[in-house]
């Protein structure tokens, strides 16, 4: 099976061909266009004039994108969303959309209704629903809204109200996606229906997206399965991900993180992705991204979903040096994608990190000129920029042990060989498109978290049809049945719940099925 992996960033757009044997057989590296296909469809010639394959031989095209996240971020080209909260008679002292930015509210521009019902901590309905506000709620969103997001309390416990509505809505209005928490979301209402509300908000921008990559691949004439990047390191079929758009967001690192796996072998590590803005710094948990337990906020939207635990900075190959009194400060902003032409080493007028380390030595290239900035502390300036890394890795670790750190991303050369809290730096062969490999590489996986009560059944029961509907979601999304591996099994007694209340948590992965 040959693959194709595209990673697109903020700066750069990767893109690799891997072979049946996972060796690489081309890879490049494009300045991400304003026009972002355009940018795909660069990469795609690219890589098929490097590799000399014939189109048709690729099976596989998976892409890693930040469309879903700029869509929130930059509030452009969201749907108008129909929320419908199923809660009453209690369930409605805080509204929804009560915490949000007002500029993401306006955008939205949503349609709201509370209807009865929903259920209690054990399951037990708190009200059933009513066929009158059904059909009123199909009423006022016929032909107003783009996407329906439905909650329910305690819908972890028990879903049966959100489906039943969800199915309701789907008959009268069959051209709308509809969303519903339990298949998002974890515990807590609120976050919950927050990160709904995000998933039915992206559905446009993922269907355009897809459309987008299938049209590029077909002009190269690549007839290959599509898959897209999830933020847990996995991919999702097409279809998956056109109704679990939100999963997307921030698939780069965990592309990086995973393709960092793959290049080095090691399956634990803190994983260093320098790029031409940021720096992620993420962690490898036997072979996949460490999952936050956090609640995490998207575009100042506090919600509750599976997102991986990853720390950010504000450096990065473009970054800005600036003099500050008698000091030097490291960014945070940068020059980006524009950094050939504005670094001082290429003719501009801004003082850059890739300046500085092409003065210390650590990176070469052949056209720079360091004339203009070579008097200044570079040694001193160096090691400021060497510092915000260092802080950003101590933050990740659980322990004050050193650990394994891997550098990857297109500014990885930046770092030196050696790093305070690291036992050992690997910087691996083609490391920076670690995201493109991770992306191309991708296992499909399945989760479940989700509540269950000991005095209902068992826990031996608990944990067999918790595991069941892990595998179930994983085929859903891809993966071949026959290969699934188990790769986290936790439960959490929660006390503060009657009935012997236990949150489970089962992760499974397995390669895709072509």
């Amino acid at each position: 099976m040959i693959r194709l992996g595209i990673d697109i960033g903020g700066t750069n757009t990767d893109g690799v061909i891997l072979s049946a044997d996972n060796e690489i057989l081309a890879s490049t590296k494009s300045t991400t266009t304003k026009d972002i296909f355009s940018g795909i469809k660069q990469t795609l010639n690219k890589l098929m004039e490097e590799s000399k394959l014939d189109a048709e031989k690729i099976d596989v095209a998976t892409l890693g994108t930040t469309h879903c996240t700029n869509a929130i971020v930059e509030r452009k080209g969201l749907n108008r969303v129909g929320i419908i909260r199923i809660c009453l008679p209690s369930g409605s002292a805080v509204t929804p959309l009560l915490d949000w930015p007002q500029d993401l509210v306006d955008q939205l521009d949503p349609v709201m209704f509370l209807i009865h019902g929903g259920y209690e901590y054990n399951g037990e309905p708190i009200a059933a629903l009513e066929e009158n506000e059904l059909q009123n709620v199909v009423e006022k969103l016929k032909g107003e809204v783009d996407s329906i997001a439905i909650t329910s309390v305690f819908s972890p416990v028990q879903n049966k109200q959100e489906k039943y509505v969800a199915e309701y809505l789907s008959k009268a209005m069959p051209e709308i996606p509809i969303s519903i928490s339990s298949e998002i979301g974890s515990v807590g209402l609120i976050e919950r229906e927050n990160a709904t509300i995000l998933n039915a908000a992206l559905m446009s921008t993922i269907r355009h997206v897809s459309e987008g990559f299938q049209q590029a691949l077909g002009q190269e004439g690549i007839q290959a399965k599509i898959f897209l990047g999830q933020n847990d390191g996995t991919l999702m079929t097409n279809e998956y991900a056109q109704k679990y758009p939100i999963y997307t967001i921030a698939c780069g690192p965990t592309n990086s993180i995973r393709g960092a796996a793959h290049l080095t072998n090691e399956p634990n590590a803190i994983v260093v992705d320098i790029g031409g803005t940021t720096t992620d710094i993420g962690v490898l948990a036997n072979s996949f991204p460490r999952q936050t337990s956090l609640a995490v906020e998207v575009g100042g939207v506090r919600t509750n979903y599976r997102m991986p635990d990853i720390y950010s900075v504000g450096f990065g190959g473009g970054t800005r040096i600036h003099q500050k009194d008698e000091g030097w400060k490291v960014g945070p902003d940068s020059v980006g994608y524009r950094l050939m032409e504005e670094a001082k080493s290429f003719g501009g007028e801004t003082l850059t990190a890739t300046d500085i380390a092409i003065a210390k030595g650590q990176v070469r290239f052949g056209e720079a000129n360091i004339d203009s900035f070579k008097d200044l502390p570079i040694e001193d300036i160096y090691e400021i920029m060497t510092h915000v890394v260092e802080e950003a890795i101590d933050r990740m670790k659980t322990n004050s042990e050193d650990a394994t750190v891997v550098l990857v991303g297109g500014g990885a050369a930046l770092m030196p060989e050696a790093l305070k809290g690291a036992s050992k730096v690997i910087r691996p062969a083609h490391a920076g498109v670690a995201n493109a490999i991770g992306a191309a590489l991708g296992d499909i996986s399945g989760t479940v978290e989700r509540i269950y009560l000991l005095e209902n059944e068992s826990y031996e029961t608990i944990m067999e049809n918790a595991k069941a509907e892990a595998v179930k979601n994983a085929v859903a999304a891809g993966a071949d049945p026959d290969q699934i591996q188990i790769i986290q099994l936790e439960d959490f007694p929660l006390a503060y719940l009657p009935g012997q209340a236990l949150l489970v948590k089962v992760k499974v992965a397995g390669p895709l099925k072509i």
